[in-house]
């Protein structure tokens, strides 16, 4: 059994799972485009996770599990030391329910909302199984494959999050994969956690020329924004603040009972998150008091009240550890540079937790991501090169029998 990047490399069995990656290509992009047609808007992933289960018994893998919250499982078996290598894509998409998925093609390229992003890495599962069975190949760790729910926007990685709470595997976990994106070089090592609000302000509300003068809900949220925009964050480690959605209010000429802002707030470091989140409520707590002070509560006073909509924990996975050198070998052993980053993935769940993980790109080309134009070229020279990165790093990971 080893784990050594250049052994498995030469090793004839991974040249054969290589082979059996070209051979299986085409089959491989048909996969993108039939999953990429099933539609899996935000919490509505259930029949694309119905289609998923019967490609992951069709392969044989054991245990093909959906469980409470939707995530799809299948075993692997290596040499059962007990411990687990997850290798996982996520279901969902970010577009709603009724949305026109149906994939364009022009040349190698491939159009359609979520073709890359992540249906590109549901494929590129099944695929990495294909090629460990023709090539005969055992690993040390078991390793469980994945299709989980809940990565995009509001589902506020709910998929994974079940999974390390509640999973029958949460306990067993030795390192994890996210297989996401489309760029083998952007090797991500680094969790952006984020609070998520929708920050809301009520008021008595009245006529805008008769009850002129009463507090204004409006002018209060104005206030907390304008704080907001002026908030100092460091450039390392990398934080931010976004005022996003607006809504409220019923009539141009009445003063609103209520207006809410959804506002996010992200960073790499727990420490400066918790900073500015705390910055945003006193804030609020601060335009409430002078939005009192200033105009008329004869007929009620400004409340506000921040509702917490998302949490995506902050974290990092260390440089030293097995799933980053064994990553980093592959990218670098198929003629790219690997780039670290920090992003907010489903890896950030196991990396809270300390438990080593990475996002690895599923490969090829692509762009325009969370877009009604998104696009990926499955050309292959470069698509495979993707793959057979990740399979490496996945077996410099899980070790690989020599």
């Amino acid at each position: 059994m080893t784990f050594d990047m250049t052994t498995i490399l030469s090793h004839p069995r991974f040249t054969t799972a290589t082979d059996a990656l070209r051979a299986d290509h085409d089959r491989f992009v048909e996969e993108i485009v039939t999953l990429t047609e099933i539609p899996a808007p935000p919490f509505r992933e259930e029949r694309r996770a119905a289609a998923y289960a019967e490609r992951f018994r069709a392969l044989g893998l054991e245990d093909v599990t959906t469980d409470a919250i939707g995530n799809v499982t299948g075993l692997r078996r290596g040499r059962g030391n007990g411990s687990l290598v997850v290798v996982s894509a996520h279901l969902d998409t970010v577009f709603p329910e009724g949305t026109d998925v149906t994939v364009r093609r022009e040349g190698t390229k491939l159009f359609a909302p979520g073709v890359g992003d992540d249906t590109r890495g549901l494929a590129a599962l099944l695929a990495f199984v294909r090629a460990l069975d023709a090539a005969d190949i055992w690993t040390e760790h078991d390793i469980l494959f994945m299709g989980d729910v809940g990565e995009e926007g509001k589902g506020d990685l709910r998929g994974v999050r079940h999974f390390f709470t509640e999973g029958a595997y949460r306990d067993k976990v030795a390192a994890f994969f996210t297989i996401d994106g489309i760029e083998t070089p952007d090797l991500v090592t680094g969790a952006v956690g984020s609070n998520r609000y929708r920050v809301t302000f009520r008021g008595p509300g009245g006529h805008s020329l008769g009850a002129f003068g009463t507090v204004n809900p409006a002018y209060a949220m104005g206030e907390m924004l304008v704080g907001l925009s002026k908030i100092e964050v460091p450039a390392d480690p990398r934080t931010s603040y976004c005022a996003s959605v607006f809504g409220g209010g019923t009539s141009i000429n009445a003063i609103p009972e209520e207006v809410w802002v959804e506002v996010d707030l992200r960073s790499t470091s727990p420490a400066e998150l918790a900073r500015i989140d705390a910055e945003m409520h006193r804030l609020i707590a601060t335009a409430v008091e002078n939005e009192n002070a200033r105009g008329d509560t004869a007929n009620g006073s400004i409340r506000a009240e921040a509702a917490q909509i998302g949490a995506r924990p902050a974290g990092g996975t260390g440089h030293d550890q097995r799933i980053v050198t064994a990553s980093m070998e592959a990218i670098r052993a198929f003629g790219f540079t690997p780039v670290l980053s920090a992003s907010s993935t489903d890896a950030n769940i196991p990396m809270s937790l300390g438990i080593p993980a990475v996002k690895f790109g599923s490969g090829g080309a692509g762009g325009r991501a969370h877009t009604l134009e998104e696009w990926i070229d499955v050309e292959p020279e470069l698509s495979l090169r993707g793959l057979n990165a990740a399979l490496a790093a996945i077996l410099g990971t899980a070790g690989m029998e020599v």
